[in-house]
């Protein structure tokens, strides 16, 4: 089953690590674009959206294991 992305709220600040790393600047503005208005922020936006990546690559591992 696909995982669905959801424009996620600022949640409370557990555990971090700062990472630096480089988005093309039409991607930049593309998810400022999403989450105007919304109760969200880039970094908690790109969270997000590694996690729901990151479970799909579970699902996708499983279900090749799993033939």
């Amino acid at each position: 089953m696909r995982n669905k992305f959801k424009i996620p709220h600022i949640p409370a600040t557990p555990p971090t690590t700062t990472k630096s790393i480089r988005f093309p600047n039409e991607m930049i503005e593309e998810v400022e674009e999403a989450i105007r208005g919304k109760d969200s922020n880039f970094s908690a936006f790109v969270v997000e959206a590694v996690r729901v990546a990151l479970l799909d690559l579970k699902e996708e591992e499983n279900f090749t294991n799993h033939k």
